[in-house]
């Protein structure tokens, strides 16, 4: 995977009293082997995807214990799983990123949270909201009040987390219904310490396995069933889980001196809140907050009697909940009308209606409230200072920069095998027209930014095929969909191929075949090649194509831009009806790029002779024409002052981040630009042979070049600091 937590799963067999140092996805872990889990699954996604590196990286540990890992196809695979529990008390933990992965998941949660459940269900979500997310803004609170699933939404130390996923188990089992356990990004990575205990046996597990089956019809979502367990949900579960978490004291109340006012925050926002405090000194660095503050470990269901306590006697409140709509802020205001208690809820307003709730933010949130609410013994010309302060901060920035910061959007790596894919389809227009692209989740989702701009819909992992569906019949061309290996197989091969090999639709398919789910992770998929060979993957693309009817299927190489340029033409061109599918094949370049490092510092290491290639741009050939660069963008290809003094335009040049994948070259040639590009092979341990040769090239070279001419002559840039790099490596 992208990390390896070999070293680091070691921890988890801590026992009693033993200190655990780690992650946060680490801790998860070991909360759930100390729950006695039986079995766990899920699918890859950040912010969660570590979880089931972690899983996986551990996997000699969960077979000590008879714990079953599953890595799963898609989400939904994942929550079906917890079918397991439904009829038997056997605990189980699934795992995905939300909110996205939370609707996969859809129709297999909606059942489990109809039916119940007898054993601990728990689902840990990584809530990918704010800043830092690479998916739609959502909120999996809406996805617990609609399905009935109880939400868990720690405070971001290991100690709580652990905790809450302990609890999690406890609580689905006292009520029977599933649990979901939000993480936000930064929870996920947090690092801290806690407690261990004794890891647990599982009740039934592969080591101890039941015997017989057990069958309950009312435990069957159908009909009359279902009306039973809608009543059963509301009159005996839900009063349950409100029990528990009321009991168990799940949620935590902090006291502070300032009774006329207090706030109530999600768990995952505790922090946040607490040192925008400690910055309108309203709190001390050690947590202690003038403040009252009540944190929502658990934010669905809501605890009535606690809320009425924390907020009796109070004037204000202000509701800290991040993102819209505002689910909370309006149940506790129905809440207390109903207790008539009249404390005044504030929320929305002195805080955003949607987007993250970073410190910046929450500091001019509170500030603004405390300023408006007149609150005694507070220094509200401090609370107006702190924003005055903080506005200050972003125009002196804006001031040193002396212009904005210039946009950076995200974009392949260097090297990246689809690339040339989305130069391929550039060059092919020309010829051809523009024509309709259907985009897919994934790394080629890159391909909508500067400099291809390519790709006017993009609706869902694997759903690249099924989104052109209403384009394709209404264009006056064939249409091309985008589909990743990973999105092929988490829901592409029966939403999308299936589904228009049925329908006979007559379009293009390409399927980036890089073999791996790159885009959240390098994680592994079916058709995984085994140290770069592709015909040693586990399962077969083309196979399973032609196995389903497709009669048009090319592979091509993705670097061979040429080639790839001729099979789009054809594929536009022919006359043959139905899918055609062309399958761009070739290694994703962080993977690659991982393998043969290692291998080629172990041949320098070793004193064998070890070659890596480099490609260049001869300086007086190139005419600075720059289309190499608008039809590639890799990230190495740049410009430069031209060394020519009577040649005013900067010339392309390619810098040290060149891992030699060819493109540039490729593109070059295909678009064919120009002659300038040139390959060049930095060789170590270069053997005697290679050495005399190189100097008597380097002699013949002199004898026909003027002593000015050899000054000039560009340095191989590179080499020695990649030299000196390895050998200190």
């Amino acid at each position: 995977m992208e990390r390896s937590f070999a070293k680091e799963v070691q921890s988890l067999k801590k026992g009693d009293g033993e200190i655990f140092e780690g992650e946060g996805i680490l801790a998860v872990t070991k909360g759930a082997l100390q729950s006695g889990v039986s079995y766990v699954g899920g699918y890859q996604g950040s912010p969660v995807s570590h979880l089931v590196d972690v899983l996986n990286d551990a996997k000699d540990i969960m077979d000590e214990y008879g714990v079953h890992l599953e890595i799963c196809a898609n989400e939904a695979g994942a929550a079906a799983m917890l079918g397991a529990s439904i009829q038997y008390p056997i605990r189980g933990l699934v795992t995905w990123k939300s909110t996205v992965g939370t609707n996969v998941a859809s129709d297999a949660l909606s059942n489990l949270g109809s039916v119940g459940v007898t054993g601990g269900a728990v689902i840990i979500l990584g809530e990918d909201y704010g800043e830092g997310a690479s998916i739609i803004q959502e909120r999996s609170h809406a996805f617990a009040m609609k399905s009935s699933l109880w939400l868990i939404d720690p405070r971001p130390n290991l100690t709580s987390i652990v905790h809450l996923t302990e609890k999690a188990f406890e609580l689905s089992e006292a009520s029977n219904q599933p649990v979901m356990v939000q993480l936000r990004i930064l929870a996920c990575h947090v690092q801290g310490r806690f407690t261990t205990k004794n890891n647990r046996h599982g009740r039934f597990s592969g080591n101890n396995k039941l015997e017989k089956p057990n069958f309950d019809l009312g435990k069957i979502a159908l009909p009359p069933s279902t009306y039973a367990q809608e009543k059963h949900k509301w009159e005996a579960r839900f009063p349950a889980a409100v029990d528990f978490i009321r009991k168990e004291k799940l949620n935590e109340f902090f006291d502070g001196d300032l009774n006329d006012a207090g706030i109530i925050c999600q768990g995952g926002l505790y922090n946040t809140v607490l040192r925008s405090l400690v910055h309108l000194d309203l709190a001390d660095l050690y947590g202690n907050s003038k403040l009252p503050i009540y944190c929502m470990n658990v934010t669905y269901p809501l605890i009535p009697e606690e809320l009425v306590r924390f907020c009796a006697g109070k004037k204000h409140v202000l509701v800290v909940e991040e993102g819209h709509p505002a689910y909370i802020e309006d149940e506790i205001n129905v809440i207390l009308r109903k207790a008539d208690i009249q404390t005044k809820v504030h929320g929305k307003g002195h805080l955003p209606m949607a987007g993250q709730y970073t410190s910046d933010v929450m500091q001019t949130g509170v500030a603004k409230w405390i300023g408006d609410i007149n609150l005694p013994n507070t220094n509200r010309d401090g609370a107006g200072a702190r924003i005055k302060y903080i506005e200050g901060l972003k125009a002196s920035a804006t001031k040193y920069l002396g212009s904005p910061v210039p946009p950076r959007p995200p974009t392949f790596c260097t090297g990246c095998p689809e690339r040339p894919v989305f130069s391929a389809i550039k060059l092919m227009e020309k010829d051809v027209g523009k024509t309709h692209i259907s985009c897919d989740i994934g790394c080629h989702t890159f391909s909508t930014l500067p400099p291809f701009n390519l790709g006017q819909t993009v609706l869902g992992y694997g759903l690249g095929l099924a989104s052109s569906t209403g384009v394709a019949p209404n264009f006056d061309k064939r249409v091309i969909s985008i589909m990743g290996d990973g999105g092929f197989w988490h829901n592409g091969l029966a939403t999308g191929v299936a589904s228009s090999v049925f329908n006979k639709n007559d379009s293009i398919l390409i399927v980036m075949k890089n073999g791996y789910t790159s885009a959240t992770g390098w994680q592994w998929v079916p058709s995984t090649p085994k140290q770069g060979d592709f015909d040693q993957s586990p399962m077969s693309i083309e196979e399973t194509l032609r196995s389903l009817g497709v009669k048009w299927q090319r592979k091509v190489r993705t670097y061979n831009v040429s080639k790839m340029v001729r099979t789009l033409k054809q594929a536009m061109t022919t006359t043959q009806k139905g899918l055609k599918v062309i399958v761009a094949e070739s290694e994703c370049m962080l993977a690659k790029q991982r393998r043969i490092k290692a291998e080629r510092t172990k041949l320098i290491r070793e004193g064998k002779r070890a070659v890596r290639p480099r490609f260049g741009i001869d300086d007086d050939v190139c005419t600075g024409d720059h289309s190499c660069i608008r039809l590639s963008g890799c990230p190495s290809l740049t410009i430069k002052v031209n060394p020519d003094p009577l040649r005013t335009d900067p010339i392309a040049h390619v810098n040290t981040g060149c891992v030699g994948c060819g493109l540039c070259g490729e593109v070059a040639h295909a678009a064919v630009l120009c002659p300038s590009f040139y390959k060049a092979e930095i060789v170590y341990n270069a053997g005697r042979l290679e050495q005399w040769l190189h100097s008597l090239r380097q002699r013949f070279i002199g004898k026909f070049c003027s002593p000015e001419e050899l000054r000039l002559a560009p340095r191989q840039e590179g080499v020695m600091e990649d030299e000196d790099a390895t050998k200190a490596a």
